[in-house]
């Protein structure tokens, strides 16, 4: 037991980002007394991230000043259980924030929602295609409906003032929009991003190829905002300083700006910073968690007891948090028994980089982190995956995020890695590329999972998280098929004269953790209604300990073609409906187990 325990509050909540953030915002308001555990510092849109300090490529995108740091927060890894993992001792494949807001900060505000059939995905690839098309994965569904989910999406998409051109509202079809998407109950706040020429050129290439091309929902805000909570933001200046960076213009949707800020001086919420959390204590039954053992700032170690316990931090962290707290039975990958970790999955990423002749005019230097031109017609089940050998998709967007000096330098295949030639090149070619990417989904295999590792410690002396992952056979094929259908498309856009392209799960290569893909770790605590394969209910809410409720990307069952944010707001948006409107009325299992 801790040397010092704190007087109880109602909710104790581990992690200060979008989800934590709006837990308290909601909580408090039905007067429950929160009380957030923030790993990090406090920090500040107005304080901490303007320019031009905030601009700085080589501190933010180079040295990461914005991301955890690896000496007192990391993981191991390896690609199968026949290798023995190593720990991570710098930043690559993926970038967990730290401080206020969280990874929240320093995203690039690419905001949608899942396809209706993302959240039932075993059920209804079963009923189109049989059963046997998945073989060999552990896909399953959610167990809640994305019109369940509907309102909880569009809620999410007032709060960040989101961007972007609606394909269908209430089952009227927009052609400008994505025609893809689920039924909407509203428009998007705020118009779409503007493009630049090359992206209006992959626009009209695709519709000529019987595509359909719309806007990029955007959380880069296109006009002056107000949301739902009072906070005010501004139009984006497409700068192209989103992804690693804050945005010191309010104009690209945090959790700061957006939730934090609205936070009244009566409030019931205390943020305590430097604050790390060690475990979740359990009653003498263990039914039940009594609340959380931290070390504060002054590396002393204390106990806050809660009536209920919220985990909200990173999707990673959360899972090595319920480990080292004994919450749930570990996952075994040699029985396929046991829950926490299994059903690790990632992001398939593939691209195009295309290269135009004079008369074409990128104009990199503006840009932003969500605009983007985008395709869905590969995306999820849009497409007949009949003898194609694979399930899932990928939206293929052609994205203009920024110019930046020292990471953006594009090339056409052939140019020499270095000297006069490639100087040349780069000159030649800044002005006048654009990549395509092919954001695809990740399905779950029974050998990638997360465990706790049997060697590395870290500096408090638990064991590190174990990473045990790489490209499963059908997200292979399903990359190529995504990266052969966004070559089509450059190859067929006007005024190109080369074309390149990148496949980070091409075959016979294994999934490397140095180079930086996304930040989109997802499951490990998955949600569903079966508690033999399912961490967590329909509610967010532990099979186990019917007081411990989980959020974040950690609940995915697999990952869908999409970035994970919108998602897994309209997951918490839902949870915390049950805990207002149900649990905290009557606390108790929300589910039959």
């Amino acid at each position: 037991m801790a040397a010092r325990t704190l007087p109880k509050t109602d909710v104790v909540i581990v992690g200060a980002g979008w989800t934590g953030l709006a837990v308290a915002k909601e909580l408090s308001a039905e007067g429950q007394r929160c009380v957030i555990l923030e790993r990090g510092d406090y920090r500040h849109d107005a304080e901490n991230f303007g320019g031009p300090e905030e601009h700085d490529e080589l501190k933010y995108a180079r040295h990461k000043g914005h991301m955890i740091d690896t000496p007192t927060k990391t993981l191991s890894f390896r690609n199968n259980t026949s290798e023995t993992a190593l720990p991570m001792r710098r930043l690559g494949s993926f970038l967990p924030g730290k401080g206020l807001g969280g990874a929240g900060i320093h995203w690039n505000g690419q905001l949608w929602r899942p396809l209706p059939s993302d959240l039932n995905m075993r059920t209804h690839y079963t009923e189109r295609y049989g059963a046997e098309i998945l073989d060999g994965m552990q896909v399953q569904d959610y167990g809640v409906s994305y019109e369940e989910l509907e309102p909880h999406f569009d809620f999410f998409e007032r709060v960040c003032g989101t961007a972007g051109q609606a394909g269908n509202v209430n089952g009227e079809q927009n052609d400008a929009g994505n025609i893809f998407e689920g039924p909407r109950s509203s428009e998007y706040p705020n118009p779409p991003m503007k493009h630049s020429p090359p992206q209006k050129i992959f626009r009209d290439t695709a519709a000529s190829m019987g595509y359909h091309p719309f806007p990029m929902p955007s959380a880069n805000v296109t006009a002056p905002y107000e949301n739902p909570y009072g906070a005010q933001l501004h139009p984006c200046t497409y700068c192209g300083f989103c992804e690693r960076f804050g945005c010191g213009y309010f104009a690209k949707a945090d959790p700061i700006i957006c939730i934090y800020d609205t936070f009244a001086e009566e409030d019931p919420i205390e943020i305590r910073y430097r604050s790390h959390v060690l475990r979740v204590e359990k009653s003498e039954d263990g039914q039940t968690a009594t609340g959380v053992t931290y070390l504060d700032q002054n590396g002393e170690e204390v106990f806050q007891p809660a009536d209920t316990v919220c985990l909200n931090s990173y999707a990673l962290w959360n899972v090595h948090l319920m480990l080292v707290s004994g919450l749930g039975t570990p996952y075994d990958p040699e029985t396929g028994e046991g829950t926490v970790g299994r059903n690790y999955a990632y992001q398939t990423i593939a691209a195009a980089g295309v290269f135009f002749n004079d008369e074409v005019w990128s104009n990199p230097f503006m840009g932003a982190g969500a605009m983007g031109m985008t395709i869905d017609d590969f995306n999820g089940d849009n497409f007949d995956h009949t003898d194609l050998g694979f399930v899932g998709g990928g939206y293929i967007s052609a994205n203009q995020t920024n110019g930046r000096p020292i990471n953006y330098q594009p090339t056409p295949p052939g140019t020499p890695s270095w000297g006069a030639e490639w100087k040349q090149a780069v000159r030649e070619n800044y002005l006048h590329h654009i990549g395509i990417v092919c954001h695809g989904s990740s399905m779950p295999v029974q050998g990638n999972y997360l465990d706790l590792d049997p060697t590395y410690t870290d500096d408090y002396g638990q064991p590190l998280l174990r990473m045990t992952f790489n490209f499963p056979e059908n997200d292979r094929r399903m990359s190529e098929y995504l990266v052969g259908k966004a070559e089509e498309i450059a190859r067929n856009m006007d005024n190109v004269r080369a074309v390149s392209t990148v496949n980070r799960a091409a075959e016979g290569d294994n999934y490397s953790i140095v180079p930086y893909q996304t930040t989109h770790n997802t499951g490990g605590a998955v949600m569903g209604t079966d508690p033999s394969t399912s961490v967590v209910n329909r509610y967010g809410q532990m099979w186990d300990h019917h007081n411990v409720f989980v959020f974040g990307a950690c609940l995915f069952p697999q990952n869908l073609g999409y970035n994970p944010t919108g998602p897994l707001m309209g997951l918490a948006y839902w949870t915390i409906d049950a805990l207002k409107n149900d649990y905290l009325q009557n606390p108790r299992p929300l589910m039959d187990a």
